[in-house]
């Protein structure tokens, strides 16, 4: 059975940071491209960052480049999404995803979700 936990969200001010992390188990992660995705209530879930399965690849939403990095930890089975810079509009539910497609900013194109971690920035 394929598990992703999120942790580490939370309530932060704007201009702090969080990291979140995402812990898989019951596939090879090493065999996924891996991504983040957000969602606010009443909208879309939105395409934040992707990484190939070896981590050299990186792809990130216009609007969290040069703030937000993704990497990942093959030999334990984690991603990482460190977000710096918070803005109140980063504030949503964010998500982990694995993908074994070529495409990585489609929600539709990733196998499997974990529940979420909620984000929250107050301005």
């Amino acid at each position: 059975q394929v598990q992703l936990v999120e942790s580490g969200g939370g309530l932060v001010q704007a201009g702090g940071s969080l990291t979140l992390s995402c812990a898989a188990s019951g596939l090879t992660f090493s065999n996924y491209a891996m991504g983040w995705f957000r969602q606010a209530p009443g909208k879309e879930r939105d395409f934040v960052a992707a990484l190939s399965r070896t981590g050299r690849t990186t792809a990130y939403a216009d609007s969290v480049k040069g703030r937000f990095t993704i990497s990942r930890d093959n030999a334990k089975n984690t991603m990482t999404l460190q977000m710096n810079s918070l803005k109140p509009e980063d504030t949503a539910g964010y998500y982990c995803a694995a993908n074994r497609r070529t495409d990585v900013t489609s929600p539709a194109a990733y196998d499997y979700w974990g529940q979420g971690t909620q984000v929250t920035v107050s301005s």
